[in-house]
This record gives structure tokens, sequence and C-alpha cells, in this order.
């Protein structure tokens, strides 16, 4: 017999599991209503896993894993970062520009207001 734990465990997980499955339903889309509805159930499924993971957390029932190195954070933003710039510059190259899947930023870039718990 499971206990409470257990079960909420299994929730968290899958609920873990429908945030990726909304996140490509979300990618996949070609229609923008549904785009929107993929997009609606994937912020409402992850503060969802969010809130359940504060309850878990303060109840003890779930350990987070040991922080990642800065170094190894660093190197994952820094490839990030150029995976989108090599995007946006083949996305420039084959004249996507002026499709209907070019984004524009609509903000700027800026640093974050939020202290990593990393340093």
């Amino acid at each position: 017999m499971m206990n409470e734990s257990d079960y909420l465990n299994v929730i968290l997980s899958d609920l873990k599991r429908t945030v990726r499955e909304y996140t490509t339903a979300t990618t996949e889309s070609a229609c923008p209503v549904v785009r929107r509805m993929f997009t609606d159930l994937t912020n409402s499924t992850l503060r969802l896993q969010g809130e359940l993971f504060q309850v878990m957390e303060q109840n003890k029932m779930y350990t987070a894993p040991s922080p990642a190195p800065r170094q190894m954070i660093d190197k994952e933003i820094q490839t990030a970062q150029q995976d989108h710039q090599q995007a946006h510059q083949m996305s420039q190259q084959h004249g996507m520009q002026s499709g209907a899947f070019y984004h524009q930023n609509n903000v700027s870039n800026h640093t974050s207001n939020v202290q990593n718990p990393y340093t």
C-alpha cells in the first residue's frame, strides 16, 4: 500500500510529464487558437506542479537535488545563447524574417533581478 508521500510523488511525476507533452503540443501547433490553448494548459500545469512541489518540500516529502556548480550553469547558459544566435542567423539567411514564424524580441536583453543561489 502506498503512503501519502508516494502518491504525491506519482502526481508530481505525472505533472512533469504533462508539462512536457503540452509543451510539445504547443510547439507543434500551427493554429494560433490551439497554440494558445496549449500554452495556457502548460502554464496552469506548471503552477500546479510548483504548488505541489512547495507543499511536499515544506513537509519533508521531497528532497531537492544538490545545487549544480556555477561553472556548469554558466556553460549551459552560454550554449543556449549560442544556439539561439545561430538559429536567428540561419533564419535571416533563409529569409524567414518576413515569414509567419519570425519572432522579434518584444523586450530588450536584460540582466536577471533574481539573486543566484549558486554563487
